[in-house]
């Protein structure tokens, strides 16, 4: 069997279904939220709807969370008098995307000081709700929900034969995050070494190197190798690493990015002489359970093995996924993750 020769091919492999994927960069940026409310008052108040306003501030947790601080002010007129609640609330809010139109629910809990009529109670209230957000620009998007609020008054009954109210809020703001919208890291493959124009009369091979690769011309039995390739003192090729190759995430999906890579891969595969096996190597990091690894890097490492067959390349290839198995790194911190995230050509000889 002849040498093996090994191609280097770096791709970043995400895990899990979105906590934290290598291809997605995170928004976890803190925020401000003013806002207006129409408040629906319920039968038990024995007051009108009213109009308040408050103001917001939270942190986005992940994909899916944000956490928010609330305060408010609202008033309500009746026949007994004016309502003045004030209050706050701690929110969770849960994001089903986070598009350009992205919309959410939320339950939150806090508490509201209410006068009225010269009596005044502090009391509980829980709120449950959903709403939307529109995302104008990276630093500020519209906001609106409605939400139903139970309030507990601990006893104190307001002169209305209860401690107990049922409420509706319709509430309509924007958000104002703080600092620049994290994008991800953009990974281009490296220029190609320029190749020398040919010497028109050529003195002595020896002091040639037409595929610039180290080796002259006298010595190379592998005269076009690839560009930016490691080779051995015979001048045929060993390695080739190329990054950028990334997948859509938690997905075998490649990018349009990746794409672009692969179709010069093909390109110089096609053009390169020698016709040998391939063999497509897929590895993961350690996020993830083993069999959802083994599953993702095996489903990867098939698809580059498509794509190029799909733009004509002939030799012979074989899909093999490793998982977690092969790390060439620490799993314990991002860098080292995103090193064991990769996929191999391994040229195995005729």
């Amino acid at each position: 069997m002849k040498k093996s020769h090994l191609w280097a091919l770096a791709a970043l492999t995400g895990i899990g279904a979105m906590p934290a994927h290598a291809d997605t960069v995170e928004d976890n940026r803190f925020y401000v939220a003013p806002f207006a409310s129409f408040l629906n008052t319920g039968g038990d108040r024995g007051a009108d709807d009213g109009f308040s306003a408050g103001a917001g501030v939270g942190k986005i947790l992940n994909k899916h969370f944000n956490l928010e601080l609330r305060g408010f002010y609202q008033e309500a007129d009746s026949n007994q008098g004016t309502w003045e609640m004030p209050g706050g609330t701690v929110d969770l809010q849960y994001y089903f995307s986070r598009d350009k139109l992205a919309p959410y629910t939320v339950i939150a809990l806090g508490g509201m000081d209410t006068t009225v009529n010269g009596i005044e109670a502090g009391s509980f209230i829980g709120e449950a709700g959903a709403g939307v957000t529109y995302e104008l620009n990276d630093n500020f998007l519209l906001r609106t929900d409605i939400r139903y609020r139970y309030n507990n008054n601990f006893g104190t009954q307001f002169n209305r034969n209860t401690d107990e109210f049922h409420d509706m809020t319709m509430n309509f703001g924007f958000v104002v995050p703080f600092g620049p919208k994290p994008t991800p890291v953009k990974f281009e493959m490296p220029a190609p070494t320029p190749v020398p124009l040919p010497v028109e009369k050529p003195m002595d091979c020896s002091m040639m190197d037409s595929d610039s690769d180290g080796v002259n011309d006298c010595k190379d039995k592998c005269p076009e190798t690839l560009a930016s390739s490691k080779v051995d003192f015979k001048g045929c090729p060993v390695s080739l690493e190329l990054k950028g190759v990334n997948f859509k995430v938690n997905s075998a999906d490649l990018t349009p990015g990746a794409m672009g890579i692969l179709d010069r891969v093909a390109v110089s595969l096609k053009k390169y002489p020698e016709k040998v096996n391939i063999e497509v190597h897929g590895h993961t990091s350690s996020e993830g359970s083993d069999a959802h690894n083994l599953k993702l890097s095996q489903n990867r490492s098939q698809s580059v093995v498509n794509y190029l067959k799909m733009k004509g390349v002939t030799n012979r290839m074989t899909a093999k996924g490793f998982g977690e198995s092969r790390p060439i790194a620490e799993n314990v911190t991002e860098q080292g993750r995103s090193l064991n995230r990769r996929v191999e050509l391994v040229w195995m000889g005729n």
